[in-house]
């Protein structure tokens, strides 16, 4: 709804949004103030005035100092604006790649924020900068990711593997915080179910689900009656659809051919392409070179005994664009077309040009299996495979993204077992044959094992429990449900809280923020003293410590005082450890010092160490790792 291309505007500023990818860097900063700033200004514009923003990648992330600017002319100091914008602001990182985030050089920047970040935020350049980067040092580019996560109190990924990618990319930023505790979550991504269900399965469902069986987040109950379905019913709905996906398949081929003037053979030959009974598969994205969509080509004489088995056909329908500046994905396209051209391929692979919603649609309604191939872990969360879920479509996967946490042998197939490597042209060799051997071994077996009434039953109790354990997961009512319970009250609920009389208690948390940290480094432990130091203790029993700290000018409430512990000989795996919260009991005024006191459930057996730390502790905090602050015994 921001567009650019207004009789206002000069020639120059009206091709800011006149396309999404194509341009150079200037155009893409330009873009992300039209998005950012603009997109808020044009909120306040409708008088429309959100309480939280959601920034969906760093590309909007520029709507966090437009915030903070609206809130500096309402009177507060860019610190109290910013520590209280923190309390609203949202960030959900989508890639699992540096190259896939804007960064742009500070030049660029200055040129167009240096008035900016002077007159309206009142702030030195060094202050500004240090915006643009999470490391500890005076930075050379301003980085979005970055920008975002210093100004969102919430940062999360798109899948579980995601998160943990996030923090992986991100450790630097965190320093001496434990890896599992670095403040990066997830929320898995999710379809909407009904936009790509087809009409009959819809149907289907309905009569033995209920009809609104899409409006519950996550109710597995209600899916838990695809198992009334009767089989054959379930299985003549998929073929119908499979059916029109031929159909539609051989129509696509036909303009294609004519478009391209070719000759009459070759577009009468497209009508006799694909098989309506075939096991059929689909392969449908963006051609990004780590999606690898010429894996199944590594071997061309295998691949060509799989397809060509005429007691058993296998077929692949395949579909997607590159990026404008994608010269290696156009390649892989390319490669694909030439291969599908081959005599011994022309009726087996068909690859659908000018890819779209239409051609999505009838591939996720039609196809009995979807691959798909990724170079784990470079897939954040990826969504093509869930549209198939409901249709009765099948899972082909690697295990990366949503498919590692949503996987289990009884609905789908995975591709390895989650490796990750170095070498990628071994990783290519090893994962092109596991699918060559999952295929004929499996999913080929399974598929032509039929009857005397002709039902792949095991295919249908696999279709079955893929409907009804993933179908009421992995979809937007759920994704949508887990923002708002995780994060949307949460944040609103804070920034009322703060907005109350005058904004009262936001500025009281930005003194207390600026007295913390600037007394944070007086801290010390004096002492630790354990109760009864045994070498053995039996299981159930409990180790008592206590500690005293100097806290400087800071109070005992200021800080959280805990006890960090686990396995010696697990101490680096950071997911193996826990933590007990210490209580304080006294302080010595004379001496300045406070007694905190705690205990180690002694639950495990094993040799145990700890040590003790101390964290900022507020109730304003969105995580105790907030403010990047950690003290170790």
């Amino acid at each position: 709804m921001l567009d650019t291309n207004v009789a206002e505007n000069s020639d120059e500023d009206k091709k800011i949004t006149r396309a999404l990818y194509g341009g150079n860097k200037e155009n893409r900063i330009q873009q992300e103030i039209v998005l950012g700033i603009g997109g808020i200004r044009a909120l306040h514009a409708l008088n429309i005035k959100p309480l939280v923003c959601h920034m969906n990648e760093g590309h909007s992330a520029f709507l966090a100092l437009e915030r903070i600017r609206i809130l500096i002319q309402q009177g507060l100091t860019f610190e109290q604006a910013k520590d209280i914008g923190n309390f609203s602001n949202i960030f959900t990182t989508h890639t699992p790649v540096p190259a896939g985030i804007d960064v742009f050089g500070n030049d660029l920047v200055e040129s167009y924020f240096g008035k900016y970040y002077r007159e309206e935020l009142k702030i030195s350049d060094k202050q500004f900068y240090q915006l643009g980067t999470i490391m500890n040092k005076p930075p050379s580019n301003f980085n979005m990711a970055h920008l975002a996560m210093n100004m969102a109190g919430m940062v999360n990924g798109v899948s579980k593997l995601h998160g943990i990618v996030s923090k992986q990319m991100w450790t630097e930023g965190f320093p001496n915080i434990p890896f599992d505790e670095i403040p990066i979550e997830h929320v898995t991504n999710g379809i909407h179910t009904r936009s790509h269900l087809s009409t009959e399965m819809s149907e289907l469902l309905g009569r033995y689900l209920g009809d609104d069986f899409t409006a519950g987040n996550g109710d597995l109950e209600t899916w838990k009656a695809v198992d009334e379905i009767p089989d054959e019913e379930l299985w003549n709905t998929h073929e119908r659809r499979r059916e029109r996906l031929v159909s539609f398949a051989r129509k696509r081929l036909k303009k294609q051919l004519l478009s391209r003037g070719a000759s009459t053979i070759e577009i009468e030959a497209a009508k006799e392409v694909l098989n309506p009974s075939a096991l059929t598969i689909g392969f449908a994205r963006r051609f990004a070179t780590y999606k690898r969509a010429t894996l199944i080509l590594r071997d061309i004489e295998r691949l060509l005994e799989i397809t060509g088995n005429p007691e058993r056909p296998v077929q692949f329908i395949i579909a997607g664009k590159a990026h404008p500046q994608d010269e290696e994905g156009k390649k892989l396209i390319q490669e694909l077309v030439s291969v599908s051209k081959e005599s011994s391929f022309r009726k087996r692979i068909v690859f659908l040009e000018n890819y779209d919603m239409n051609i999505a649609r009838y591939m996720v309604e039609g196809c009995d299996v979807w691959l798909n191939n990724p170079r784990r872990p470079l897939e954040a969360s990826g969504t093509s495979g869930m549209k198939i879920i409901a249709n009765g479509g099948l899972n082909f996967s690697i295990l990366d993204g949503w498919w590692d946490e949503a996987y289990q042998r009884e609905f789908g197939w995975k591709i390895g077992n989650g490796e990750e490597y170095q070498n990628i042209e071994y990783q290519d060799e090893v994962e092109s044959r596991l699918i060559y051997e999952t295929l004929e071994k499996e999913i080929v077996t399974t598929f032509y094992d039929r009857g005397e009434d002709k039902l792949p039953r095991k295919w249908i109790h696999m279709m079955k429990e893929s409907m009804k354990n993933l179908g009421p997961v992995f979809n937007t009512g759920r994704m949508v449900s887990e923002y708002n319970d995780k994060y949307y009250i949460n944040a609103l609920s804070r920034r009322k809280f703060i907005l109350e009389n005058d904004w009262e208690e936001g500025k009281k948390y930005s003194k207390w923020k600026a007295d913390l940290l600037k007394n944070w480094k007086n801290i010390k432990f004096v002492s630790v003293s354990e109760e009864n130091p045994k070498t053995e203790l039996k299981v159930a029993s409990s180790y008592k410590l206590t500690c005293e700290v100097d806290l400087g000018k800071l109070t005992p409430e200021d800080v959280a005082v805990q006890i960090y512990y686990g396995k010696v000989d697990n101490k680096n795996d950071v997911n193996a450890n826990d933590f007990v919260v210490m209580k304080y009991t006294k302080t010595n005024k004379d001496l300045g010092i406070h007694t905190f006191e705690g205990e180690i459930e002694c639950n495990n057996t094993g040799h145990f160490g700890y040590t003790l730390r101390m964290l900022p502790k507020h109730s304003l905090l969105n995580n105790p790792f907030e403010l990047n602050l950690i003290h170790w015994a």
